[in-house]
């Protein structure tokens, strides 16, 4: 669509993913049954705040999780955002979000959002505990179903995003964000760091407070929360 200098936002899905790609070149392997779909943004813009909309990608899956299992109360499941962009139900993932940019000439720009949501089934072998919107709803939605609340969803905080900018998207982040003011542990692709996740600052990036008292900001990393390894 790239190539044939497509102008239409477009939303594709996949009903099967066999060779899909996750962060830092991962496998991504999903059986019929979860959401597998690529938001097609022709004139991204530029690669600083190209990176802002995984925040509000985040957010749309996040609000698309809350409306099939309902708000949180004792009864049902919490739904968080883990930085940066992972959606998890009771501390367990349940989501992935990838994006790609290129920029065809100086004029030219697009961006790939591919999400990803377990809404029937989940891997096991994965570094942290994973789950589906099976194991807290009667029955999961179809991934078509899934999409065209995501699509709404996605809509609503991308244009809060171009009328207001990141502000607002990191305020409304921080209200769901998963552990801050807990301790962490970030795997950087060079070594690790453990502390208290402060907050997140303007630019989206971590803010983690070492165990030597200071504070780094980490724009890049997994990370993990002692509840759920």
């Amino acid at each position: 669509m790239a190539a044939q200098n497509s102008l239409r936002p477009t939303w594709i899905v996949a009903d099967v993913q066999t060779a899909g790609r996750g962060r830092r070149g991962r496998v991504w392997d999903s059986p019929t049954g979860n959401l597998m779909t690529t938001l097609y943004l022709p004139g991204a813009p530029e690669p600083k705040q190209a990176g802002q909309l995984a925040f509000v990608a985040g957010l749309a899956l996040e609000a698309t999780v809350r409306h099939f299992i309902g708000a949180p109360s004792p009864e049902r499941a919490r739904v968080s955002l883990k930085w940066p962009n992972d959606v998890l139900i009771d501390g367990k993932k349940a989501s992935g979000i990838l994006l790609e940019s290129t920029q065809q000439d100086k004029h030219r720009r697009w961006l790939a959002i591919g999400l990803g949501l377990n809404l029937a089934s989940h891997p096991d072998d994965t570094p942290y505990p994973a789950t589906n919107l099976s194991a807290y709803t009667s029955q999961a939605p179809s991934n078509l179903e899934a999409l065209e609340v995501l699509a709404a969803a996605f809509e609503r905080v991308y244009q809060q995003w171009k009328m207001g900018g990141f502000a607002p998207v990191l305020q409304s982040w921080r209200g769901v964000a998963h552990g801050i003011g807990g301790p962490l542990v970030a795997r950087l692709e060079n070594q690790e760091i453990k502390g208290i996740f402060i907050d997140i600052d303007e630019k989206g990036a971590l803010l983690l407070q070492d165990e030597a008292g200071g504070t780094q900001a980490i724009d890049a990393g997994d990370v993990f929360f002692p509840e759920n390894g």
